[in-house]
């Protein structure tokens, strides 16, 4: 069977979707993954723009029938590549429009299609991965509690709502992605400076929070990525 297609969304900015992609890749590089970054924020390419140079990186626009099509040509034509997608903050428009052509490949791909969707405390987290779920039918969802907004209790919206529920009938976990200090969030954005670089170059407190804050993402990605 070929390689997981993992898809990062969330569908709003500032849920934290950067982050997740960027910990992901960083995980599935660690593992001598040949990973190959579908970056679709076009406009705000900043996944794209730090790890470009280390693995196989490709923009595209995915509000478009083209995009998709592109998408689905890299996944049909890399096999052997783990796919990771990081979705723009506008992602259900175009997953509402032409997600039905991943949807329908996914069987001729002989992939997984394993969505890890961020959320934080607000509904209209949960209102957009309610609309993804409904059109994105063969996927498998994780959905992450991105712990910057708070302890996993605080998040009563989404841990006592029928959709956990759903997500977790369907195979799916419900997870706390971890928080990591802003001061060190603040320097690897601003520099575009991967998660392997930062913990040789970063100041030495601010690497061992790094290596930290990987350990815990580790353990995150490792109970549902075989």
């Amino acid at each position: 069977m070929a390689k997981d297609i993992y898809f990062v969304g969330g569908s709003k900015g500032g849920v934290g979707k950067s982050m997740v992609a960027v910990a992901l890749l960083d995980y599935l590089l660690e593992k001598r993954e040949d990973v190959i970054l579908i970056e679709s924020d076009t406009s705000n390419p900043d996944v794209w723009k730090t790890y470009h140079g280390a693995t196989k990186a490709e923009l595209i626009n995915m509000d478009e029938a083209d995009g998709w099509i592109a998408f689905v040509n890299i996944c049909d034509s890399h096999p052997e590549c783990p796919i990771v997608v990081n979705s723009a903050s506008r992602n259900n428009v175009g997953v509402n429009a032409y997600g039905a052509t991943l949807n329908s490949s996914i069987s001729e791909l002989k992939r997984r299609l394993v969505t890890f969707w961020v959320i934080n405390r607000q509904r209209d987290s949960l209102e957009l991965l309610k609309e993804y779920l409904e059109t994105m039918t063969a996927t498998e969802v994780h959905a992450l509690r991105n712990a910057h907004w708070g302890e996993e209790r605080k998040f009563e919206l989404y841990n006592s709502s029928k959709l956990r529920t759903q997500i977790e009938s369907r195979g799916g976990r419900s997870l706390t992605f971890p928080d990591l200090a802003d001061r060190v969030a603040d320097d690897l954005n601003r520099t575009r400076m991967s998660i392997a670089i930062g913990l040789k170059e970063l100041p030495l407190g601010n690497r061992a929070e790094l290596g930290r804050w990987r350990t815990e993402v580790g353990k995150v990605f490792s109970s549902v990525i075989s």
